[in-house]
């Protein structure tokens, strides 16, 4: 046995007595700034997986044993105090099965993140916490841990069948009462914490659990009390920092204190542009302006008195204020980064081959579809102003017939959910069109595009529609109105892809499967440590997203064109949401990009150079095939999987109450009934957390980091002929295009929001790693791990390989970003703002 660290008489180890043995072990806590360390009167209580006490029905307990010690560790980056501890158990006390752990601290949480049991003829049990224990003081409850092995519920030891049950249904609990700092609760609830009814401009309808609004549900985070809108979630200021979340879902104090500083700093940019627009005035004057401005030199003056009253309004508490008052007087002027897209080339991203290759490889490849009826027509059935004189010349010797049969005409579609909002949208100051862009697929692999619709609601009530048609130009007034019109484009797909692509169909689409993994599925369930990774840190994340992004007043309505519209509309677009669909290749399918077929993998692209696609699936066949092997380990027949209580519990929890709103649409699901259908979900899930919210999230700086590339919103129509506006544009079409994108706030604000979201963090996990290789004691799924490891790095060599082949000229475009979204990096050395690299879990 190691030597105790510290001469004191809580240092020295129990003599145990005689019929019985001592089993050492070793605690490991994080250490964590401002709060106490763990001291003797922390004890821990060991429950026997294999000895059952037939009064209580569970697994023999053996009598407190106090921690011991306190050396000072690392376990990785974190910094870790190692305590030992010993437990004298009886002789026929029989293999631990799950460990209790008393924190009896009087006020300060500590934060396990495992302990460690050393037997026997060199056997060792290793139980992996990583979570918080609050002061038994608080909990009244003892923290329970299980080994680390996999059981599923039929074959779990009768000793623990018992703590499985109870820690289950202590996470689930009543769903009563305001949630407190220490509970592990998991609860569901709707989007009813984004608006204040108590204040005219900021009242947002509640969405999820109405035909009207459906919409995913989140974790309740605090007090539901009844206001004029319903059931509205307790709300003290617009933007809070300090929020509820489960213990378990918080991050790790390193994280924690680097998330603070993100979150802080995100505040912090509700102030600094606008101190700098008083400064400034708050249009770029100019390209060269803009430049300089954003990537050049400092432009950060001192933030006056009154900016910085409003902002204490603002946040929670003086402590808070205190820290982002800090940052703000000694954050030292800096300039923003170069992005990616103009690097290289600071005019590429005017031309039509980059605007084009962007939908392909840029941040939102998801909206892209095949057109399938030319002219297109709405889901109502009105028919598009395009016709067949707009685009006949621009196909060389193809007609449209042929281009159609061919498969090359596809069509960047941002027209009928828009159309419901326009009257409104346009309401609060900006312009904003629902548009069509019409693409062709040339020889080389490139798409062109060759019309844009642009559509207004007509002045009546009803659903008639303004439509104007632009056709591509590169000189005099048609070259500037051809301008005009893609940049209205961008505006659309900017809004559609933060909105919907990313967080609808990422952030929000994955919280309802971890409230259901963490009510109905023990943390012993092989399928529950399967999906572990996939969900760290979403919960907080999301959290944070509602306290400052999507809530009334928040960056992504000060930034984006739908303002106070935007979850609103987000909640529509959910409403033909479909969890079936989600998998990129019934993705692909149902967006006409590619067919089913005899080759491997069963799909053929109808674009062959589609990077998002082609890397993607390489990365969803990997994906595919680690949880098809991680499956098949636990379950050998269908019958298994039908039987799994936990599992089909888990599954209704999800279909029922977390996608509720989308349970009456069969299509939406696959019944859980057969191992192939288990595989197949689990495989869109983990798809979903990991590769497709990096695709979404991480490029988002090499593109939309230059405003003009990717702007949020437009204060100007395009002008008619003969109006004074034509005019305008005509003099001076640089001065018209700035007037016409965001101003500086908003343009510095949006930009400040995608640098944060940008970054890959310093505790990062990518696909194919684990934090510890202690997750599991199953040597067969750690070589399967290592497969799966393999497999990706074969991806990431063919990435690299396409990235370097000339012929495929969509992998770099006239902007020459290489594509490097869906690079698996499981090395995982990539950090800040690199582009590439695939983190198991929405993170950020």
């Amino acid at each position: 046995m190691q030597m105790p660290f510290c001469p004191k008489l809580w240092d020295r180890s129990p003599v145990p007595p005689a019929n019985a043995i001592a089993v050492n072990g070793t605690v490991v806590v994080a250490n964590t700034f401002g709060l106490s360390a763990p001291g003797k009167s922390t004890t821990l209580r060991l429950f026997s997986g294999t000895q059952i006490d037939h009064e209580t029905g569970k697994g023999k307990l053996s009598p407190e044993a106090p921690l011991r010690g306190g050396k000072k560790s690392k376990h990785g980056k974190t910094s870790t105090t190692t305590y030992h501890v010993t437990f004298v158990v009886d002789a026929d006390f029989g293999t631990p099965g799950a460990v209790s752990v008393r924190n009896g601290n009087r006020a300060d949480r500590f934060f396990l993140r495992h302990v460690r049991l050393e037997l026997a003829e060199d056997r060792s049990i290793h139980f992996e916490c990583n979570s918080w224990v609050y002061p038994y003081k608080k909990t009244a409850a003892d923290r329970l841990f299980f080994v680390n092995t996999s059981y599923l519920p039929s074959k779990t030891p009768e000793a623990l069948v018992l703590l499985r049950d109870e820690e289950l249904r202590s996470l689930r609990g009543d769903g009563k009462g305001e949630r407190k700092d220490w509970e592990r609760i998991y609860d569901y609830d709707r989007y009813n914490d984004l608006g204040n009814p108590d204040n005219p401009e900021h009242v947002r309808p509640v969405v999820g659990g109405t035909r009207t609004h459906p919409y995913p549900r989140r974790c309740r985070t605090g007090r539901a009390i009844s206001n004029t809108d319903g059931v509205t979630e307790t709300r003290k200021h617009v933007i809070n920092l300090d929020f509820y979340i489960p213990p378990d879902e918080r991050f790790s104090p390193g994280k924690l204190e680097e998330v603070l500083k993100l979150g802080v700093q995100a505040v912090t940019h509700f102030v600094i542009p606008e101190a700098r627009t008083l400064v400034h005035g708050n249009d770029f004057k100019s390209m060269e302006q803009l430049r300089k401005d954003l990537y050049s030199r400092p432009v950060q003056p001192a933030v006056d008195g009154e900016v910085m009253e409003r902002l204490k309004s603002s946040v929670p508490s003086h402590k808070t204020y205190k820290q982002v008052a800090k940052a703000v007087k000694e954050e030292h002027p800096a300039k923003f980064p170069i992005p990616q897209v103009i690097q290289q080339d600071p005019e590429a991203w005017r031309s039509d081959e980059e605007f084009a290759r962007e939908m392909l490889a840029g941040l939102n490849p998801v909206a892209i579809k095949r057109l399938q009826t030319f002219p297109p027509v709405s889901s109502g059935g009105k028919r598009s102003s395009i016709t067949a004189e707009h685009i006949k010349s621009q196909l060389g010797d193809v007609t449209i017939e042929m281009a159609m049969h061919q498969k090359r005409l596809y069509i960047l579609d941002h027209h009928d959910y828009l159309m419901p909002y326009l009257r409104r949208i346009n309401t609060l100051g900006v312009c904003i069109y629902a548009s069509r862009t019409l693409l062709f697929l040339k020889a080389d692999g490139t798409l062109k595009p060759v019309v844009i619709e642009l559509s207004l609601p007509s002045d009546g009530e009803g659903d008639t529609e303004l439509s104007r048609v632009f056709l591509p130009a590169t000189h005099g007034t048609e070259g500037h109105l051809w301008q005009l019109a893609k940049a209205h484009v961008s505006v659309n797909d900017s809004g559609y892809h933060q909105l919907i692509s990313h967080w609808l169909f990422t952030h929000a689409a994955v919280e309802p499967f971890i409230i259901a993994t963490r009510r109905q599925l023990s943390a012993m369930h092989p399928i529950h440590k399967l999906l572990e990774p996939h969900f760290k840190d979403t919960m907080q994340i999301n959290t944070l997203a509602r306290s400052i992004l999507l809530n009334a007043g928040g960056i992504l309505e000060r930034t984006m064109y739908p303002g106070k519209y935007a979850v609103e509309m987000s909640s529509a677009i959910y409403g033909d949401w479909r969890f079936t669909e989600q998998s990129l290749p019934n993705d692909l399918l149902k967006r006409g990009m590619a067919s089913s077929s005899n080759e491997p993998g069963g799909l053929t692209l109808h674009i062959e150079d589609y990077p998002y696609a082609v890397d993607g699936l390489e990365v969803w066949h990997a994906i595919d095939g680690w949880v098809r092997s991680y499956c098949a380990h636990f379950y050998h027949s269908d019958k298994e999987v039908d039987g799994d209580a936990e599992l089909q519990a888990w599954w209704h929890d999800v279909r029922t109450v977390g996608h509720g709103d989308r349970q009456g649409d069969q299509a939406c699901w696959l019944a859980l009934d057969t191992v192939d259908h288990l595989a197949q979900t689990l495989s869109t899930l983990i798809w979903i957390a990991s590769a497709l919210h990096a695709a979404v999230n991480f490029g988002q700086y090499a593109y939309a980091g230059f405003p003009p590339n990717r702007p949020t919103r437009c204060r100007r129509f395009v002008p008619l002929p003969g109006s004074p506006e034509m005019t305008q544009l005509e003099a001076d079409p640089e001065k018209f295009f700035l007037e016409m994108v965001p101003d500086r706030f908003t343009a510095t604000l949006g930009l400040a929001l995608i640098e944060v979201l940008s970054n890959h963090t310093s505790d990062e996990v990518y696909l194919g790693q684990r934090a510890t290789s202690t997750w599991t004691d199953d040597g067969q799924l750690l070589r399967l791990l290592d497969r799966f490891r393999e497999d990706l790095r074969r991806v990431e060599r063919r990435v690299e390989e396409r990235n370097k082949d000339p012929r495929l000229k969509n992998r770099r475009g006239p902007a020459k970003v290489p594509y490097t979204l869906l690079f698996p990096d499981v090395a995982g050395q990539e950090k800040g703002l690199t582009g590439k690299g695939i983190p198991n879990s929405v993170s950020i």
